[in-house]
């Protein structure tokens, strides 16, 4: 007698056929180095695609250290997403101890990068999300690893990147509103680290910092006293503290220099579900706001 093939009894042959491709209507298993990247992905993926962050809210992630808990996320990853540009330093040694078979998509690919020295070195600036110019590159990008992905619903995909880059536009503008209203010699802060570049080019705004590139490097005694003797000739007034990073050197350079704190800023992570930055657009416009209320206050 002639077996009737169900589609219960085809499982097996589809999945040895298919491998672990998700089924249809199922969501796609996606990992994203960091909170403000999963974010955007998020945005573009919508209902189609499950988000795992590696570096959790608040986290740092020049200083992160992979788990085996974010080895086993990885290794059921279907498409995994990094920034890029050097600032997951860590993520090819977490795809070789989970067995992590993929490429991650780097998804600054294409935005004009800030170079700026470091240790003697002409290094790439990673920090490209603190502009939403930049962001609508990353956004393409994922549009098109998850339509690679998921065929079936690149419709959707196209649908949300569309709607989001909108946003990120009216981003944009928000941004121009608020500094520009900043006549251009008041627009200087002092910050933890040199994160802001891409924002400070976008807006003509002069961020000042002791650390580099990543929170892993160290301000000698010379670069600290230079700093601090740039920020008295240049007047800086205000300073932030980031929400990622250690406070106590900032805050020593603001004591020596009448710097006022102004805050704290969301600059490569975001908050808590409950905090001010949950999203990559409340972060972004929680920042300008704090920074454009500081050196309009010292303006």
């Amino acid at each position: 007698m002639t077996r009737k093939l169900t589609l219960l009894s085809a499982l097996p042959l589809i999945a040895s056929l298919y491998g672990s491709t998700a089924l249809a209507g199922e969501p796609v298993k996606v990992v994203a180095s960091f909170t403000v990247l999963a974010d955007v992905v998020a945005q573009v993926g919508g209902d189609h695609v499950e988000v795992s962050s590696l570096v959790g809210p608040n986290g740092d992630p020049h200083e992160f250290e992979p788990s085996p808990t974010d080895a086993k996320a990885l290794k059921a990853a279907k498409v995994t997403f990094i920034s890029g540009e050097g600032l997951e330093g860590w993520m090819e040694r977490l795809i070789s101890a989970s067995g992590y078979d993929g490429k991650p998509v780097v998804v600054s690919d294409g935005i004009s990068l800030r170079t700026m020295e470091e240790d003697g070195k002409t290094v790439n600036d990673p920090h490209v999300w603190n502009s939403p110019v930049n962001v609508k590159v990353w956004v393409d990008n994922i549009e098109a690893a998850l339509a690679k992905a998921d065929p079936d619903d690149a419709a959707d995909f196209a649908a949300n990147a569309k709607a989001y880059k909108t946003k990120l536009d009216a981003m944009d503008a928000y941004a121009h509103e608020k500094f520009d209203a900043v006549p251009e010699a008041s627009r200087k802060i002092l910050t933890s680290h040199d994160a802001f570049g891409y924002l400070g080019r976008e807006y003509g705004v002069t961020f000042l910092s002791p650390l580099g590139l990543s929170t892993e490097t160290e301000a000698s005694a010379a670069e600290i006293a230079k700093l601090i003797e740039q920020i008295k000739t240049e007047h800086v007034k205000s300073y932030f503290l980031e929400n990622s990073n250690d406070p106590r050197l900032v805050e020593q350079i603001a004591g020596a220099t009448g710097a006022q704190s102004g805050g704290e800023l969301y600059v490569e992570s975001l908050s808590e579900k409950d905090g001010p930055a949950p999203t990559y657009e409340q972060m972004f416009r929680y920042n300008v706001d704090q920074l454009s209320a500081a050196m309009a206050k010292s303006s």
